[in-house]
C-alpha cells in the first residue's frame, strides 16, 4: 500500500500515512485517525493537504539513517513520532 504525506496548515504538520490509491483524506482529525495519532490542541475539521510526492512506496528500512527530503523526525506527528525515524 503506497505512502502519502499530509500537511496540515494549522498546526505546520506533516505527517506519513498509508492507504489506497483512491482513498483522500481531507481533515487533521482523519487524517490522525488514520496514522493513529491524538490531534491534540489543532481542531479536528482542520483542512490538510496531500503534498505532491506521487505516494511513495518505501520502508523506512531501506532508507537506513536516510530521511526524506524536508522529513523532520523532531516535529513529524509530534516529539518523535516519525515512522521514518524509526
Amino acid at each position: 500500500m503506497p505512502t502519502y504525506d499530509y500537511r496540515c496548515d494549522a498546526n505546520d504538520k506533516v505527517v506519513e500515512v498509508r492507504h489506497g490509491m483512491n482513498h483522500r483524506i481531507l481533515t487533521w482529525g482523519e487524517l490522525c485517525d488514520t496514522a493513529g495519532i491524538e490531534p491534540g490542541r489543532t481542531n479536528r475539521v482542520s483542512p490538510v493537504s496531500r503534498l505532491a510526492n506521487g505516494g511513495n512506496v518505501t520502508k523506512s528500512s531501506t532508507l537506513g539513517d536516510r530521511l526524506p527530503q524536508g522529513c523532520n523526525p523532531e516535529g513529524c506527528a509530534g516529539a518523535g513520532g516519525c515512522p521514518m525515524a524509526g
